[in-house]
């Protein structure tokens, strides 16, 4: 682990399948480093995978398999700006579809309890718009969507 900051993720003892999954979904994410157990610990033996080191999206992670006495809540979630509906889209259907859960507002759960914000830029642009009515109605509007649809949050922008 060479970062100075690393984001620790805590799993009951999935956390290589997690990181895989993240690599193959999000561009610039890897799994790049397996260390096993080298002894027994609470939640494993000797030679399971004990941490799985990664990133998603370029950010530093590691995946720890410390047992069941933790979960994942929405107090941290991984927001990741999508510049189009395909990718907004590809992604959230990748992690719903993995048996994960929608959520509101473009939020969403993976398997393992991670909570995802999946951010069309244009959301953003939209809710900051500088008028505040234009900025209402795209807030007003995604408020009830769940997967964000840029065609209807351009759409309450423009009024």
């Amino acid at each position: 682990m060479a970062n100075k900051n690393t984001i620790c993720l805590w799993y009951d003892r999935d956390a290589l399948e997690a990181a895989q999954f993240y690599a193959r979904t999000f561009p610039d994410s890897a799994v790049s480093k397996i260390l096993r157990a080298p002894g027994d610990y609470p939640s494993g033996k000797q030679g399971d995978v004990l941490t799985v080191e990664f990133t998603v999206a370029g950010i530093p992670c590691v995946g720890l398999n410390g047992g069941p006495a933790f979960k994942h809540s929405e107090a941290f979630s991984f927001q990741i700006s999508t510049e189009d509906q395909a990718e907004t889209d590809r992604l959230w259907d990748a992690i719903v579809s993995n048996g994960g859960q929608e959520s509101e507002c473009g939020w969403c759960r993976d398997k393992w309890g991670l909570s995802w914000q999946i951010t069309p830029r244009v959301l953003i642009e939209a809710i900051s718009d500088p008028d505040p009515a234009v900025a209402k109605r795209s807030f007003d509007a995604m408020m009830t969507m769940r997967k964000i649809d840029i065609a209807a949050i351009e759409a309450a922008r423009r009024g």
